[in-house]
Formats: structure tokens, C-alpha cells, sequence
């Protein structure tokens, strides 16, 4: 028996939801969800700003024991109430096996993270140095090779927010030595970059539900290479060039 997926699912209570016409129930892609089965390696959450990428994930990390803010465990502070009720409606099925390491990193508020992790004094498993004395991406970079240590379970929340184009490349390579190190990720992203990885599922969150697609036939795949194939004649119809 194979001790990954550590989280091999989730569902959702239908029977215990009074109304679907409040958030978060009012998201298609919530409203329409029942089972959700997570790869071994690494499940992609993809869709439109608002497509409830975030919110699932959210869910999913408070489902798990991490506090919303995210970081380990043992961060359990919030700076907002604004919190989704959705994951009191999830139940999930995981492994025989549990992870010896848990991370949740939420771009939103990692400055906050930051902040917590100077003011405890632990700083061991960021390189002893302060997240604010780095760059934003070098602090995402650092959390990701430095503080998570294998055998995880790590839940991602749009990490290519602070991360060039070759940061990105590195985040892909950091993630698979951890996935060798059998760990398993859940990431939402829009980057085409991230979702290249190929030991993965991409889930697309959109008004119809949730479903899987392949890498080639994501948006962030298409869009990204059409633009970049015709940049100048897509400028031009971005800025309406009446010349061309």
C-alpha cells in the first residue's frame, strides 16, 4: 500500500448546507463540488480571478490544521475574521501514513508570516535570517527551499506572485526534489511555468464546475504562447493601433 496521497481526497456536505446562494456556496465551482481526488505528486488548482481557486484552497489548509495566515502548524494567528466557512462543510480521506512535514504558503499573507516568524525569534528554518531582510521573492524561495525539509503535505497559494520567470523555473525544480523526497503539493497558480510540471493534476475551476484538463489546453498555456508568438500584433490590438 503506498503512503501517498496523504490527502488522497475531499467531499463536500451537501446535506448540512442551508443556502447556495451565499458565499462561498454561491461559487459554481463550490456549488457544484462533491468528490475532489488529489494526485500522489502534485494537484494543480487553476481558473479566472474569482473562480474560487483561493477560497478551495483556503478550505483545504484549515481542513488540514493550518491557521489561515499560513506557515506551519503552529502559526495559528488571523489579522482578518474574513474567513470561509467552507471548510467546516469538508470532510477528506487521507493516508494510513501521515506527512512528518505540513507548510501552507498563502501569497497574500506571507508579509504577515514574516512578521510572526521575527517576532517568535524562530528563524532556524529560514536560514537564521530574517524573511525582511530578503527581497519578496527570495523570502517565498527561502520558505521553499529551506523550510520545508520533505515527506510533507504543502498546500501552495499562487506562490509565482513574488517570482521572475526564472525563479518560477527553480520553484519547479525545488518542487519536484521534494516530490522525490515523497512529498505531495496543492497548488493554485496561474503560472504556465508551475503547471508545466508533469508529475501532476491541473483541476480548472470555472462556472460549470470543477474539472480536470491537460497542461496544452489550459488557458494559461494557450494564452501565454499565442502573446508570445505575436506580441506585437496582440499589442496593437490590445492598444488599438489603427496602423495595423
Amino acid at each position: 500500500m503506498e503512503a501517498k496521497p496523504y490527502l488522497q481526497s475531499i467531499a463536500l456536505q451537501h446535506d448540512s448546507i442551508d443556502s447556495y446562494d451565499e458565499y462561498p456556496f454561491d461559487i459554481p465551482a463550490v456549488r457544484e463540488l462533491d468528490y475532489l481526488d488529489f494526485h500522489p505528486d502534485v494537484t494543480f488548482l487553476v481558473g479566472e480571478n474569482g473562480s474560487g481557486k483561493s477560497t478551495l484552497i483556503e478550505a483545504i489548509a484549515l481542513l488540514l490544521g493550518f491557521g489561515p495566515e499560513g506557515g506551519t502548524k503552529n502559526v495559528q494567528f488571523r489579522t482578518s475574521e474574513d474567513i470561509s466557512p467552507l471548510s467546516n462543510y469538508l470532510t477528506s480521506s487521507r493516508s494510513f501514513k501521515k506527512p512528518k512535514d505540513h507548510f501552507f504558503l498563502r501569497a497574500e499573507s506571507f508579509y504577515n508570516v514574516a512578521t510572526y516568524m521575527d517576532d517568535v525569534g524562530y528563524l532556524r528554518g529560514y536560514g537564521d535570517k530574517s524573511l525582511h531582510a530578503r527581497s519578496h521573492g527570495e523570502a517565498f524561495m527561502a520558505a521553499l527551499t529551506m523550510k520545508l525539509s520533505g515527506r510533507g503535505l504543502y498546500i501552495l497559494d499562487e506562490p509565482e506572485a513574488a517570482l521572475s520567470p526564472t525563479r518560477q523555473m527553480a520553484a519547479v525544480s525545488a518542487i519536484h526534489q521534494l516530490v522525490q523526497d515523497d512529498s505531495q503539493f496543492i497548488i493554485a497558480t496561474h503560472s504556465p511555468i508551475l503547471l508545466s510540471y508533469p508529475n501532476s493534476r491541473i483541476l480548472l475551476l470555472d462556472g460549470t464546475g470543477i474539472s480536470e484538463v491537460e497542461y496544452e489546453d489550459t488557458e494559461h498555456f494557450a494564452i501565454t504562447r499565442h502573446f508570445l508568438n505575436n506580441y506585437e500584433r496582440q499589442l496593437a490590438l490590445l492598444m488599438d493601433d489603427p496602423e495595423t
